[in-house]
């Protein structure tokens, strides 16, 4: 019997995919080890994409993983940074946002979100900025019900002195606020 080819690829991976969740690495005392696992671990949800290649329990286990690792965005300096980008581009064009929000990853994706609000103060590049809001976007529009820390930090970014102060923050604030109003209006 001949197998598909996503079905040879598979189980090429699935070695490195069961080494990748390891709880020594998972806990490593190395940050950039976690964060480079968590870069392998994007790029095996792009692999997989649209299926979730864990279980429910690895999958919240990552994506934590995932958030911490966005802490590294506004560390241009460190050597993590450019995974962190990597990061961010790959899990922003997989809609992997999508799959915390089915597993009610509530805690990780603000997480995450606090970490970009860090990182756009910053002034990010078009790519950078284009990542960060595709996730941002993709979260409002699918989420049930907007949390209140979420739209917290939403309505902080568009507060005046932002404008100035980290403008490229202000400006996704504002747009997301324009084109998410609706859903973000009290009933």
């Amino acid at each position: 019997m001949e197998q598909e080819p996503l079905d040879f690829l598979q189980d090429a991976l699935l070695p490195i995919m069961k080494g990748l969740i390891a709880e020594a690495l998972f806990k490593h005392c190395n940050e950039d080890v976690r964060v480079t696992v968590a870069s392998c671990l994007s790029e095996i949800l792009r692999i997989a994409s649209p299926v979730q290649p864990y279980n429910d329990d690895q999958m919240k286990e990552i994506f934590q993983l995932i958030a911490e690792a966005f802490s590294k965005l506004s560390e241009p300096s460190t050597q993590c940074y450019e995974k962190a980008l990597s990061i961010l581009e790959t899990i922003a064009r997989v809609k992997a946002c999508l799959l915390m929000l089915d597993l009610e990853c509530e805690a990780q994706i603000l997480h995450m979100c606090q970490h970009f609000w860090v990182f756009t103060r910053s002034n990010p590049s078009a790519d950078e900025s284009w990542a960060v809001e595709q996730i941002m976007a993709d979260i409002l529009a699918e989420s049930e019900d907007i949390s209140p820390d979420l739209l917290n930090h939403l309505l902080a970014s568009v507060l005046k002195e932002n404008e100035k102060a980290a403008p490229s923050g202000w400006k996704l604030g504002e747009k997301l606020i324009s084109d998410f109003a609706a859903k973000l209006r009290p009933n």
